[in-house]
């Protein structure tokens, strides 16, 4: 059994989804499981090189987690094209800024480096698909994040879609979202970037990439979009206590046609306070059954179980409506969806194994996006179109 290095250039680690979720919870934990073993026996080890602008950052994380210079080198740096230029490193990973992200993504297709990025995969469609073209133009792998697809709620969500539970399905509901302080008296949970459009901020851009993703794989693909979206709470404060203008959206409510004639609804947003199970959640409502599936849990009623409630406001309600739902076992040991992609696009690097979720992917979440803000710019309902994956 030999052990095969994969050179990884971590860009935005120091950042809290770069760090937490990449470095710390996948790549780390891959190592500490003793990488990952190839369908031939052999093991994939990441060696991680960090890169960011702090480099006293970058120092603590490198030693706080034991990671040592290699051919010289050391494990982290603040120049990437220096990084690129290291004949060890094959892959290049960015989770900065949206606003970054495409220059240095086109940095590291000039250097012929694979590419993972988190999304949006760029700021708008049409930079979304040159960096798609220019991919496959380099001959290298290429993909995006698409982690709520791994998520142990909409596995079993999408195994009973499968599995035909729901007769013919009907619509989706979706509540995401939670409160994000203001910063006056309680510090943000969130960067302030995510609140200046000009910063590549806004949930629409952030969440409708997601969204896209979701219904596209676990129910069906999408057709068509109505948007609202708003900006509830126009000044904020930023990390160093300083008063700034909201100029990108804080909520979005959207309508989305799918295949099949289903209607789904989604609503996203910073600026509400959570009155259910899970920080998100959808149900699906069929013919047959119904599910509500959330970051973990997944529940369901089938109709043969179902209620016959009568609608009487004079009584107090008696019914505990959550009593009729059944809890969907695990069945299986869910891991870390973020290390359960990067697993997956290490193996398509390194023995060619299937991964689906290219640019051309994160392109469709882009276009999402836009089309979102387009739409409610517009006041319109507005037609998804299939994306042209060549030049023409």
């Amino acid at each position: 059994m030999a052990r095969r290095s994969i050179g990884v250039v971590m860009n935005g680690v120091t950042g809290r989804m770069g760090y937490r979720q990449h470095l710390l919870r996948s790549i780390l934990a891959i190592r500490e499981q003793g990488g990952i073993r190839t369908a031939g026996g052999d093991v994939l080890w990441p060696e991680p090189v960090l890169v960011g602008r702090d480099e006293g950052k970058l120092r603590d994380l490198a030693e706080r987690h034991g990671l040592a210079e290699r051919h010289g080198l050391r494990p982290w740096t603040t120049d990437l094209a220096e990084a690129l230029a290291r004949p060890e490193t094959e892959v290049y990973f960015d989770a900065q800024v949206t606003p970054a992200r495409a220059a240095a993504i086109r940095a590291a297709l000039a250097a012929g480096k694979h590419v993972y990025t988190e999304k949006p995969l760029a700021e708008d469609l049409a930079d979304a698909l040159a960096l798609a073209r220019l991919a496959d133009e380099a001959g290298v792998k290429h993909g995006v994040v698409q982690d709520k697809l791994f998520l142990p709620g909409l596995l079993k969500l999408r195994r009973l879609v499968e599995g035909g539970f729901f007769g013919r399905i009907l619509s989706v509901r979706g509540e995401f979202g939670y409160w994000v302080f203001e910063g006056d008296w309680q510090e943000a949970q969130r960067p302030s970037w995510n609140y200046r459009a000009e910063d590549g901020g806004g949930i629409i851009l952030d969440m409708f990439c997601h969204w896209r993703y979701v219904l596209d794989g676990v129910v069906a693909p999408v057709r068509s979009l109505q948007v609202l979206g708003a900006t509830h709470i126009p000044e904020r404060v930023d990390e160093h206590g300083r008063p700034y203008k909201a100029t990108a959206d804080d909520a979005a409510y959207g309508i989305f046609e799918l295949d099949g004639g289903i209607v789904a609804q989604i609503n996203s947003s910073w600026t509400t306070r959570v009155f259910r199970d899970e920080l998100v959640e959808f149900q699906v409502d069929g013919t047959e059954g119904s599910a509500v599936a959330g970051l973990r849990r997944c529940r369901v009623q089938h109709r043969s179980m179902t209620p016959k409630p009568v609608w009487n406001p004079d009584l107090p309600a008696t019914d505990d409506f959550r009593a009729d739902w059944h809890e969907i076992s695990d069945n299986a040991e869910f891991e870390n969806g973020f290390k359960t992609q990067w697993e997956m696009f290490l193996r398509h690097v390194a023995e060619d194994a299937p991964f689906p979720w290219d640019f051309y992917a994160g392109a469709r979440g882009v276009q999402f996006a836009e089309l979102g803000l387009r739409a409610w710019r517009e006041g319109r309902r507005l037609d998804v179109p299939d994306l042209v994956r060549s030049k023409e």
